[in-house]
């Protein structure tokens, strides 16, 4: 009776072992704000990063200064309100050595702050030269060029703007993106 109870025992912990090792290998973490620094390149941004990081330099001086210079266009803002922007998320691949990222980053930032956007919302991802991150990001989501601003709605991509906007407006981009998706969500139900 008694040895039944102790391997009752070690199959109970066994059991809890186990489940502590699988939920221990399980767990991602991921590396927000890492910053390297090259003698090639100087210091860039790699991987998940917080829009904070976008005020400390070197970053800051692009940064700050295309934004301030960018006055989004109100009508478009308007009528991103009135598509919902907000029930959509942003991912945006760039590079802090890029000067493509350098205009069109602060300007999408501002485009989302003018529309209310919740900012917790937007993921940033810094890649390198080589359109790398250091978790692979880049393979997942087929990043060639950058910046990549990649829209999506309940998790699934819906558009991508890569490198300039087509039309010329950033806003009028992702107006067109959202509008589209909506129309297309709307003959689903």
């Amino acid at each position: 009776m008694k040895s039944q109870q102790v391997m009752i025992m070690y199959r109970i912990l066994f059991i809890f072992i186990l489940g502590f090792g699988i939920q221990s290998c399980s767990t991602n973490t991921v590396v927000m704000n890492r910053e390297v620094d090259t003698l090639e390149e100087g210091k860039m941004l790699l991987g998940n990063q917080s829009l904070s990081q976008f005020q400390k330099e070197p970053y800051s001086t692009w940064y700050n200064q295309e934004k301030e210079s960018f006055t989004p266009n109100a009508e478009l803002i308007a009528s991103l309100k009135k598509e919902k922007l907000n029930s959509f998320s942003i991912t945006v691949f760039l590079g802090t050595w890029c000067s493509d990222s350098h205009r069109e980053f602060p300007r999408l930032v501002k485009i989302l702050e003018a529309s209310q956007y919740p900012m917790d919302k937007l993921a940033i991802i810094g890649v390198n030269r080589k359109k790398e991150t250091p978790s692979g990001d880049e393979t997942f989501y087929a990043i060639h060029r950058v910046p990549t601003i990649i829209i999506k709605k309940y998790g699934k991509e819906v558009g991508r703007i890569i490198e300039t906007p087509r039309s010329g407006s950033l806003e009028k981009d992702i107006l067109q993106i959202i509008s589209q998706s909506n129309t297309s969500l709307k003959t689903l139900f």
